[in-house]
């Protein structure tokens, strides 16, 4: 019997210590940033039945303007009048707030994953400027920017 206490002890301790090393830990050099998510109960019904991570770009566009408006998009959409990802997602805001969104990224992957790499990049704790150089690179083969 006092055996087994005697190697229980050590393991127990062996485990706190591993617990501890380990608690908090995420991919490496990520920083974990909470990212702010408009409501899905406020969207369009096609956007709250659409697919997770179209649901997710349409909520962090509609809650990140600032960021948004700054990113381009490579889809061809600037035909259409689109100047930034955020027009994909948002067609026009009115004076008290409501938004009048824009069903063109529920059919676009290319605006989609842009978003969700402007969102995992910003969880990594990159600058817009750094996003941008990223979506720039990465996206510029499918068409034209559509920032000005």
């Amino acid at each position: 019997m006092r055996t087994k206490k005697l190697l229980l002890f050590p393991l127990l301790a062996l485990l706190i210590v591993v617990g501890s090393l380990t608690a908090g830990c995420g991919a490496a050099g990520e920083a974990n940033h909470e990212l702010a998510m408009a409501p899905l109960d406020g969207m369009p019904a096609e956007v709250q039945s659409a697919p997770v991570l179209v649901r997710e770009a349409y909520q962090f566009a509609a809650a990140n303007p600032d960021v948004m408006k700054q990113i381009p998009c490579y889809c061809g959409c600037g035909e259409m009048g689109h100047t930034s990802n955020y027009a994909c997602y948002v067609a026009d805001v009115s004076a008290d707030g409501a938004i009048a969104y824009d069903s063109h990224a529920l059919g676009c992957s290319i605006c989609v994953d842009i978003t969700q790499d402007t969102m995992r990049l910003l969880k990594q704790g990159k600058s817009i400027e750094e996003i941008k150089s990223y979506v720039d690179s990465t996206y510029a083969r499918y068409g034209p920017s559509n920032m000005p």
